[in-house]
C-alpha cells in the first residue's frame, strides 16, 4: 500500500522573548462577544450560550507581515481580538479553574470575507469560507500569564492608517475569558497548542489593499500587518 508523505510543517507562534515557539493545535473563534458589535452586526446581545467557529491552524500569520487580499471578495473586514494560548489539556473545567489550561496571551485579528459571511448568514449556512482562509489569523508572539497574568481588564483598540476604529475594553466582554475555556472545555477535550480567539469590539470594517492595521491590548506586543 502507498503511504502519502506529509511536506508541510506545524505551524507555529513565537513566544516572547526568544523562549522558542508554540506550535498551533487548533483555533477556536468566539462569536459576538462583544454587545455592541452583536448590535452593529444587526443582533440583540444576550447572554445565552456563547457559539464558536473555527480556522485551520495555518491560517496563523506572523506579526509585522504582509497578508493577501483574499479571494472571492471584494468587502475584507478586520476585527481586533485577545487570544488565549492553552497550554495544559482539559474537559470540562469550572470557570475558576479555566486558567490553569491557559499558557499565555496574544494579539489577533480574526480576518473576515463579510460579504461571503452576510450570504451564509441569510441562507442559514456555516460562516467556514467567510472566516477560515489563508492569512486569516494575523497573531503577535505569545506572552506567558506567568510575566502578563491573565488580562481581564485594559483597552483593546485598533487603528486602519493611524485612524482609531475599534475600541473597548476587556471588561466588555459577554462572556469573559474563563467562561469561555469552561464553556468550550465542555465541548471538546481542550489540548496543548489550541487557541482561543475571545470576539472583537464594535467599529468593524473594511480594509483594502496597501492600507495598515494596529492592533493593541494593553500589557502585550501590538500586533502590526499592511493588506498586500
Amino acid at each position: 500500500m502507498e503511504t502519502i508523505q506529509a511536506d508541510w510543517d506545524i505551524p507555529t507562534i513565537p513566544l516572547t522573548g526568544g523562549r522558542g515557539s508554540f506550535p498551533v493545535r487548533r483555533i477556536f473563534c468566539v462569536g459576538r462577544n462583544y454587545a455592541a458589535h452583536t448590535r452593529e452586526m444587526g443582533r440583540d446581545p444576550d447572554r445565552e450560550s456563547p457559539f464558536f467557529f473555527t480556522k485551520f491552524a495555518d491560517s496563523v500569520t506572523a506579526n509585522g507581515a504582509t497578508i493577501a487580499y483574499p479571494p472571492e471578495t471584494t468587502e475584507l473586514h478586520y476585527e481586533a481580538e485577545l487570544v488565549m494560548a492553552i497550554g495544559d489539556a482539559g474537559s470540562r473545567v469550572t470557570a475558576a479553574n479555566a486558567r490553569g489550561l491557559i499558557y499565555g496571551y496574544a494579539v489577533g485579528l480574526d480576518m473576515t470575507r463579510r460579504d461571503l459571511q452576510r450570504v451564509a448568514r441569510e441562507l442559514g449556512r456555516p460562516w467556514d469560507t467567510a472566516k477560515n482562509f489563508p492569512d486569516s489569523a494575523p497573531m503577535t508572539a505569545i506572552h506567558p500569564a506567568a510575566e502578563v497574568g491573565h488580562p481581564r481588564t485594559g483597552a483593546i483598540w485598533l487603528e486602519l492608517d493611524g485612524d482609531r476604529r475599534q475600541e473597548a475594553d476587556l471588561a466588555d466582554m459577554l462572556w469573559s475569558c474563563d467562561e469561555i475555556v469552561a464553556h468550550l472545555s465542555r465541548l471538546y477535550r481542550l489540548l496543548p497548542g489550541d487557541l482561543i480567539m475571545t470576539g472583537t469590539p464594535a467599529g468593524v470594517g473594511p480594509v483594502a489593499r496597501g492600507q495598515e492595521l494596529l492592533a493593541h491590548v494593553d500589557g502585550l506586543e501590538k500586533l502590526r500587518v499592511r493588506i498586500g
